[in-house]
């Protein structure tokens, strides 16, 4: 018996991996292989005689209809109240069947009473029970479980929102806020399909739909926005079902040794535009790049709509306040006054981001305006970049406190930071052929500038203390930030990048009225990045020679770095 149970599963996956070569939709793919479990399922637990008191119920990605490969067959055994022992040699000898035909299963044996206990405790439990999906048993038991564990009864939207929105921040965090990461995780990098998935979450609980589809029609999202998020989330289904076949186990990991295995399969080919893994990989960052954005966008609109009705039921009305007569803050979310505010001023778009870089209070963007940046940032052409009211702010927020990093960022996820510096653009998803970095080229330079604010806190002069110091003494840190802006700006065009490199920070130093000093300082910075990183590590610098003696706040800094006039 359980050979028959092999040789089916053997033949089906064998079936559904000839069909994922030839390039069949993923999403029959997916779909179908968890109909097939279903019916292993069905027919391993009508072995066992079992009462009107039990059901079986898949959850998670299983209970979505979403199985790849090696996913988890995650499984729920639901009991009644009344029957919490009375299929304990039952269930512990269907488990072990699933197990000994080769199912990676993921099970547990709940009554009724415990899964409301658990999941009133725990986000990730009542985030599974939502999507949890009868296979056999009492119907009625899973009907009585999502009415117990539905908003109504325990984590009403406000307080969902908030508990899925900061296990996404604790999810970013752990892969440094990036999504361009040069072994990215398809699954939980920024951008990834629990971005996506928790976009699903959120609005099926707002709304009360079983998929986002229903929602079409009722301003949640555009047809162009709901085409990205249904034409990405399938190429990262594409790409974690080749993983998955690849590696022979559940790898959410896109290793190197992997993506030129998947550029071939995906039919990308070596031409004078790059290697097949190169163009592969851009594809790969363009798209998480763009569902990163769109879920701040959804995000952001559900948090607003939440809001909003939670004010209502209280009788509360959020807090506005007009900054100019173009932007005015709500609820710590700035927003424009209209939508023609673009359109009449194209320097706001550059604007908007200084306010935020000068008042920290203010938290992000409101919806709207996010989606009307997308739509306007084709007017960051030439005539936008020479314009001197725009330049100016540009180069201000690199001499505020805080705040610099965050934006940038953000005008990255954005698509504004690429488009006013051409150059940026053109490293933005671009990979590293080497052992010393972890992150594409944009993804890189922005973590170098933010660990070199990082050596502003307070906390850098116990750790850093030679660094801290230096740089608390500089009278125009400012003149560092642009040099890290632009010491791998010449990435991927042939020849020294840090040569040309400097060109492009020299270009840049003088279209935005640095002085002649100035601008020699960042080129020449720029310019001898890579002989600095060889000093600094195979070599001993006199300034620490001079110092191995004495406290680090001691150090006599050279002239040059001190003095920039």
């Amino acid at each position: 018996m359980i050979k028959v149970f092999k040789d089916a599963i053997n033949g089906v996956n064998g079936h559904f991996d000839r069909r994922y070569e030839e390039g069949e939709d993923i999403r029959f793919l997916i779909s179908e292989r968890a109909t097939f479990i279903d019916l292993i399922l069905h027919y391993a637990w009508h072995r066992y005689a079992w009462g009107d008191d039990v059901c079986l119920v898949a959850v998670g990605g299983y209970g979505r209809r979403e199985l790849h490969p090696h996913s988890d067959i995650d499984i729920l055994v639901l009991l009644d109240n009344s029957a919490s022992t009375r299929y304990q040699e039952e269930i512990q000898s269907f488990i072990t069947l699933l197990w000994d035909i080769g199912l990676d299963i993921g099970s547990s044996v709940r009554t009724l009473d415990e899964c409301v206990a658990i999941a009133k405790q725990d986000i990730t439990v009542a985030t599974n029970l939502m999507e949890a999906r009868r296979l056999a048993g009492n119907d009625r038991l899973r009907d009585r479980l999502q009415m117990l564990t539905g908003p109504d009864q325990m984590w009403p939207l406000g307080e969902f929102y908030r508990a899925k929105f900061e296990e996404q921040v604790q999810r970013h965090k752990k892969h440094n806020f990036t999504e361009c990461n040069l072994e990215p995780n398809v699954k939980n990098s920024p951008g990834g399909l629990r971005d996506i998935q928790t976009i699903n979450w959120v609005a099926k609980r707002y709304y009360g739909v079983q998929t986002l589809r229903q929602l079409e029609g009722q301003s949640f999202f555009t047809e162009q926005e709901f085409g990205l998020l249904r034409n990405g989330e399938a190429l990262l289904w594409r790409v974690r079902y080749g993983l998955h076949k690849l590696a022979r186990r559940a790898e959410e990991r896109l290793l190197f040794e992997y993506q030129r295995e998947l550029a071939k399969q995906f039919g990308y080919k070596d031409n004078e535009s790059g290697l097949a893994v190169e163009q592969f990989m851009h594809e790969y960052y363009r798209t998480v790049l763009a569902l990163r954005e769109l879920n701040d966008i959804l995000l952001r609109i559900l948090d607003e709509r939440i809001h909003e009705k939670e004010n209502k039921s209280h009788f509360v009305h959020s807090e506005s306040m007009q900054l100019s007569s173009d932007f005015q803050l709500r609820d710590h979310y700035i927003g424009v006054t209209h939508n023609r505010v673009f359109d009449e001023r194209p320097a706001a778009l550059m604007e908007i981001f200084v306010r935020m870089c000068e008042d920290p209070t203010i938290k992000g963007v409101q919806s709207r305006t996010i989606r009307l940046i997308r739509e306007k940032r084709a007017l960051v052409d030439e005539q936008f970049r020479q314009d001197p009211e725009i330049k100016a702010q540009f180069l201000s927020m690199f001499k505020i406190e805080k705040g610099l990093i965050t934006q940038l960022k953000r005008m990255k996820r954005y698509g504004l930071l690429g488009r006013y510096l051409p150059a940026f653009g053109t490293i933005t998803g671009q990979m590293q052929h080497d052992l010393f970095h972890r992150y594409t080229v944009d993804a890189h330079t922005l973590l170098v500038m933010q660990n070199i604010r990082r050596f502003r806190q307070k906390t850098a002069e116990q750790e850093f203390p030679l660094a801290a110091n230096i740089i608390n003494q500089l009278p125009q840190p400012e003149l560092l930030y642009i040099a890290a802006l632009f010491h791998d700006i010449g990435k991927g065009r042939g020849g020294d990048h840090s040569e040309l490199g400097a060109e492009d920070a020299e270009q840049f130093c003088l279209e935005h009225g640095l002085n002649g000093r100035e601008t020699r300082l960042v080129k020449w910075l720029v310019q001898k990045h890579l002989l600095m990183s060889y000093v600094s590590q195979k070599k001993t610098s006199p300034i620490l020679k001079s110092s191995i003696n004495s406290p680090y706040r001691s150090v006599t800094l050279p002239t040059w770095i001190i003095s920039t006039r």
